[in-house]
């Protein structure tokens, strides 16, 4: 049991772990790329992303585990060879934007709880996040784990909650819905930037062997990735249209709810989401590190992990207090997003699948002499 969950369901909920917290746990990037197309487009947006999500993830699992590049620099070598830097680039200008955005969003539901400066929130979040990396890949997997599982039934509790208060408004958006054009660019444009976390999530697939496991583990990944974004979308339709004017539109539903335990039980587990995220990321900066020193005969200093956490973390809360959270994630997103499909998506659908297949059949080949 324990083997099937770290081999097919552990890469899909570390890859959850690390994507919600750059807008989706908020709520703020379903209104931003799926509530202008309504209750019906909306989830189809959503669709799309996902298949896509789980096309990529399978093809970068297998070539992750069949060339043994646990780390991003290794991987993209594989891929893109000399031009493996282009992707780290991209990463670290996306890593600032969403290391700003859970910063951002962390002082602002510290507030809402607490009353509290919003300044207390991300220096918690701070803490948080450079303890965990301090610990390595162990805990890492067990925290992003046994968090998700959480989260996944706080999710579900939501949807069930909003369907109890008001349900009869969910119902009549769906009945009233059409579909508008652009749904399909739209799960497109928020699948390639996601797309970019994937690497973060190579550091838990030593545990896969197979092909059939990298693959599978993949597919599975897109699903797990999208399903609470698909239970917090179906909840916001409760207070649709209005909700996509709210700053953090998973807050302003909660608080139309009035049901003050469950507001600060959510928001608890979301804060522990905006850690995710930033572990997630950053571990994956700090593994591509190690891997470097390694190859050069030196170990990473342990106080390094979190040395390198705390400064990208300050930097990232500089922007965050420069542009907030509704416009980093509006602009800096979509600026990013065919970058990444060119440095990655395509690539690894292509040169990817190329190289797995002649692995394959060299594979093949040698079985049979």
């Amino acid at each position: 049991m324990n083997s099937f969950y770290q081999k097919y369901l552990l890469p899909g909920l570390v890859f959850r772990g690390v994507v919600i917290g750059g807008g989706y746990a908020t709520g703020r990037e379903l209104v931003e790329f799926f509530l202008p197309h309504g209750p019906i487009g909306g989830l189809l947006a959503m669709g799309v992303a996902a298949l896509i999500w789980s096309g990529v993830m399978a093809v970068s699992f297998e070539l992750c585990r069949m060339t043994q590049s646990y780390d991003y620099k290794t991987f993209f070598k594989q891929l893109l060879g000399k031009f493996w830097f282009l992707y780290e680039i991209l990463l670290v200008l996306l890593m600032i934007v969403v290391l700003s955005v859970i910063g951002a969003a962390a002082g602002e539901i510290t507030q809402n709880l607490f009353s509290a400066s919003a300044l207390v929130g991300t220096i918690g979040l701070l803490l948080a996040i450079g303890v965990l990396t301090f610990y390595g890949s162990h805990i890492i997997e067990q925290f992003m784990g046994a968090w998700s599982i959480l989260l996944y039934l706080c999710y579900f509790a939501l949807v069930i909650l909003c369907f109890l208060t008001f349900g009869e408004k969910i119902q009549a958006n769906y009945t009233a819905a059409t579909v508008s054009s652009g749904w399909a660019l739209d799960g497109l444009r928020y699948a390639g930037y996601n797309l970019a976390t994937v690497p973060a999530v190579f550091f838990c697939l030593k545990h896969i062997t197979r092909r059939k496991e990298a693959i599978s583990a993949g597919l599975i990944a897109g699903a797990i990735g999208m399903f609470p974004a698909v239970f917090l979308f179906i909840g916001m339709m409760g207070q649709y249209p209005e909700i996509g004017q709210a700053t953090i539109p998973s807050t302003a539903l909660l608080s139309h709810m009035d049901l003050p335990w469950f507001s600060i039980l959510f928001q608890t587990v979301l804060l522990g989401t905006l850690v995710q995220t930033g572990v997630g990321l950053i571990h994956s900066v700090n593994q591509r590190i190690a891997a470097t020193l390694h190859d050069r005969g030196k170990e990473m200093p342990e106080l390094a992990r979190p040395a390198i956490a705390i400064a990208l973390l300050l930097a990232a809360l500089v922007l965050a207090s420069a542009f907030g959270l509704v416009s980093l994630i509006a602009n800096g997103y979509g600026l990013l997003t065919f970058g990444f499909i060119a440095v990655f998506v395509v690539p690894v659908l292509t040169i990817g699948i190329y190289k797995i297949m002649r692995n394959k059949m060299k594979y093949s080949i040698e079985t049979q002499k």
